[in-house]
């Protein structure tokens, strides 16, 4: 692979990379959290939210109309949101983890304004 540039702004925008790769950051962290009767029911949460955005916008890519696209977008919309929520939750839990959780929360973020806007930008229409 060369590395003229192009590989990396196309990688960049790879939505179904992006969201693996974050999915696969936020186990990393959660497996590094103290587990118990708080942090434990967040991570689980954690776990599924940030998971789940990555495997409902594969969905959406594979969908077979328009409707079941904007669908699984709006499904990555709200669980990119719930992530930012239960990541907030988790940085009031374990404090001393809170920079970790932000850069999280940040990423969260971004996706969650990707598929904002391309919900936003989709119709109904067949």
């Amino acid at each position: 692979m060369s590395n003229d540039g192009k590989t990396d702004s196309r990688r960049e925008y790879d939505l179904s990379d992006r969201t693996a790769v974050f999915g696969e950051k936020t186990i990393t962290f959660l497996q590094q959290l103290p587990v118990n009767d708080i942090t434990g029911p967040l991570i689980r949460q954690v776990v599924r939210s940030a998971t789940s955005i990555g495997a409902n916008y594969s969905e959406a890519d594979e969908a077979g109309s328009k409707r079941q696209f904007r669908n699984f977008i709006s499904i990555c919309k709200r669980e990119s949101k719930e992530t930012k929520y239960w990541l907030r939750m988790l940085a009031t839990a374990v404090p001393e983890r809170k920079p970790d959780a932000r850069t999280l929360w940040k990423e969260a973020d971004e996706l969650n304004r990707i598929f904002a806007a391309i919900h936003r930008n989709s119709n109904d229409d067949d």
